[in-house]
């Protein structure tokens, strides 16, 4: 996290603010993405203000990531992470790619190696 949103975090409990107020309330995504999906900066500058959690998100947009580790760095749930991912294609700050084939969610191997993954950043 970043030290200027330290008072939206505590350690012990958790985020300090809903999930729903990061989301201004929106519950759906403007774009598809699934949670292997592949995000990437466009190195250009957003067309638009960008929110802390924005701010954030796009930070880890550096090189090539997935929708469900940034979730996971930026302790959000999946649908809202997604919502913001959304905001910043809609702004051209981030391109989104549909995971490989071969990145089947329902494969075992996959999963555990993200989980794995995961962990080893948290």
């Amino acid at each position: 996290m970043l030290d200027t949103d330290e008072h939206w975090f505590d350690d012990a409990a958790g985020r300090l603010i809903r999930p729903y107020t990061v989301s201004n309330g929106r519950t759906e995504p403007t774009t598809r993405m699934e949670l292997l999906s592949m995000v990437i900066a466009t190195g250009r500058p957003p067309q638009g203000q960008l929110g802390p959690e924005h701010a954030q998100a796009l930070g880890l947009c550096g090189s090539v990531i997935t929708v469900a580790e940034i979730a996971a760095r930026l302790r959000l749930p999946a649908v809202v992470t997604k919502i913001l991912l959304s905001d910043l294609v809609d702004l051209g700050a981030v391109d989104t790619r549909s995971p490989a084939p071969m990145a089947d969610s329902t494969n075992l191997t996959v999963l555990e190696a993200i989980l794995d993954a995961l962990e080893r950043r948290i």
